[in-house]
């Protein structure tokens, strides 16, 4: 885990030598040292910051998504404070704890790890709402995965859902889904017409997407047939109702991204877009489920999920 942006960056299996989580292709800086005058090579933009240092699994909160124009001015970067903020950090044999405040949004997160025996990793997460007043927050673990793990028409994707949809905005000249279009897992519609097999990662050069889906129970599993290796996060449904894959592969010329990025967010969380604040307050439902959560004033909510990376031998 980072300790600037509490990343959890790798989740390492042993017997492989494999991080399923994604490792940018570009150099990493911690966030407090990025400049928008100093360090063009990461992009001139809300995201820029948290792309300087961004590893595997970041945290969106209290914002999923861009922040508007007004909030970017006043500080705040893509997916909120907690991916760029430093956290104090304590450790003991088999765990870990994590705290930070974020000053601009007013709350305080906690992340506590655990080790157990098996390979599988127990997460508690707690954010505290410091202020007197009800609000509408977003809360989205936005895993995301790379090379080699990640591999065009090997890796295999399994989640429980049925009802999909696909971003309603056309995001660029290379999304390949059918904006706004509303499907049944795993059959996404494309703009000519075609379907493609979201369960199967199948994604072409110069291509990109955004789809969600209503998950009707907490977990989803990825498994790379040739190396064996089975990847895992499993959570309650009634805490993260959504799931968003993006994907990214070579479709982003611009830096940092270059035109040289594979990889593929499977971000579960309470809002079903990474929109920002404002569409996903103005959106309120999706196929009758909220799109945000809230958390009340002065007081906290928490969560828990587990994850595995395991090496299943063939029988």
């Amino acid at each position: 885990m980072t300790v600037e942006g509490g990343h959890i960056a790798e989740i390492t299996e042993k017997s492989t030598g494999i991080n399923p989580l994604w490792t940018p292709p570009w150099p990493s800086i911690e966030p407090s040292s990025y400049s928008l005058e100093k360090n063009p090579e990461y992009g001139a933009n809300a995201e820029s910051k948290l792309l300087a240092g961004i590893l595997g699994h970041n945290l969106a909160l209290d914002i999923f998504g861009d922040p508007s124009e007004e909030e970017f001015r006043a500080g705040l970067t893509v997916h909120g404070e907690a991916s760029v903020v430093a956290y104090e950090i304590e450790t003991e044999r088999d765990s870990l704890i994590a705290r930070a405040h974020l000053p601009l949004a007013m709350l305080d997160f906690e992340r506590q790890i655990h080790l157990e025996r098996g390979g599988i990793v127990r997460i508690r997460e707690t954010v505290s709402n410091l202020l007197a007043m009800d609000r509408p927050i977003a809360w989205t673990e936005h895993v995301t995965l790379g090379p080699p793990f990640l591999e065009h028409g090997v890796t295999e994707l399994n989640l429980p859902a049925k009802k999909s949809m696909v971003y309603p905005v056309d995001l660029s000249v290379h999304q390949r889904y059918q904006p706004g279009a509303e499907f049944e897992w795993p059959m996404a519609p494309n703009k000519d017409g075609s379907k493609s097999d979201l369960s199967a990662y199948t994604s072409h050069d110069r291509s990109a997407g955004v789809t969600t889906h209503l998950a009707t129970d907490g977990w989803f599993t990825a498994w790379h047939p040739r190396l064996r290796l089975a990847f895992a996060y499993t959570w309650l449904r009634e805490d993260f109702p959504w799931i968003s894959l993006w994907e990214e592969n070579r479709s982003r010329d611009f830096p940092p991204w270059n035109g040289v990025t594979v990889t593929c967010g499977i971000e579960f969380g309470v809002s079903p877009f990474a929109e920002g604040r404002r569409a996903t307050i103005d959106r309120g439902s999706l196929f009758g489920v909220p799109t945000f959560r809230w958390l009340p004033a002065n007081s906290a909510a928490t969560v828990e999920y587990g994850v595995f990376a395991r090496r299943i031998e063939a029988h």
